[in-house]
């Protein structure tokens, strides 16, 4: 059987390229098939986008995927559901996340960031991703994968937003023992901590997982506003500090910012 490669994420992001340079450089090895979503849709004269026809495009593609004959299979798919990623049932997934909406609203609005991959693509420019991805896959290397049983550092806050002096804290937690729980408070208000859950994960992971992936999770946790302890509890409660201009950035000046360029938008 074919091993499945998934390229995921919205229109514009750039998947029909990744997967045509992938498939040339796999294709020096053996047979590499790149099904792309839209070519199939139009073989099949389906261009149904309600929930179900988006479900049975994946069924369509995991399919063809699996009767293909190739060594490799490339499906090119939006996939915008996490029950349609599920299904497929990729070998390797790639989330292309380098455009934030597209043209298809309808899709926009029920896309669902994947909770599982390999490849997090934020910046297309960054590295080569076609020859990072393919020297990954030919070797059976993955990323690394968050390991909740090992020592880790707990980061805690609103991170409303999450910025530059959020991301050189980590990294110091970081140091100390390679991984990093990133707990975010479940404080939403739509004046004083107007982004979701959902929206600060999102930019942490941005932020992070090109150079960080598999290092760190992020988590949702109650509005904590105190930590007590007792004694010998196995643990270091400690303050980093900061070089000035870092200790200088306010998450609270971003947001008022953020608020005057919607006004400017409106």
């Amino acid at each position: 059987m074919a091993v499945k490669i998934l390229i995921s994420g919205l229109s514009g992001a750039g998947k029909s390229y990744l997967s045509e340079r992938l498939q040339k450089r796999l294709n020096l090895l053996g047979a590499c098939q790149w099904l792309n979503a839209d070519k199939v849709r139009s073989e099949y004269n389906d261009w149904d986008f309600s929930i179900e026809g988006r479900q049975r495009q994946g069924q369509r593609l995991k399919e063809l995927a699996d009767s293909s004959k190739a060594d490799w299979v490339i499906l090119d798919f939006i996939a915008p559901l996490e029950e349609t990623r599920t299904l497929v049932d990729a070998d390797w997934t790639i989330w292309l996340d380098t455009v934030s909406s597209s043209k298809y609203k309808d899709t926009d609005f029920v896309f669902q960031p994947p909770e599982k991959y390999d490849f997090h693509v934020v910046n297309r420019q960054s590295k080569d991703w076609a020859d990072e991805i393919f020297k990954s896959i030919t070797s059976g290397k993955r990323e690394k994968v968050f390991d909740s049983t090992k020592p880790t550092v707990q980061l805690l806050g609103r991170f409303q937003p999450w910025h530059e002096g959020h991301k050189a804290l980590f990294c110091k937690a970081l140091e100390k023992t390679g991984q990093v729980a990133v707990m975010v408070r479940d404080c939403y208000d739509p004046y004083k901590n107007p982004f979701t859950f959902e929206e600060v994960k999102t930019c942490i992971l941005r932020s992070l997982d090109e150079e960080y992936q598999g290092m760190f999770d992020v988590v949702k946790v109650p509005n904590i506003v105190n930590i007590t302890y007792g004694r010998d509890v196995g643990y270091t409660i400690e303050r980093e500090f900061l070089d000035a201009d870092l200790e200088a950035i306010s998450a609270t000046s971003i947001r008022k910012n953020l608020q005057i360029d919607r006004g400017k938008n409106v």
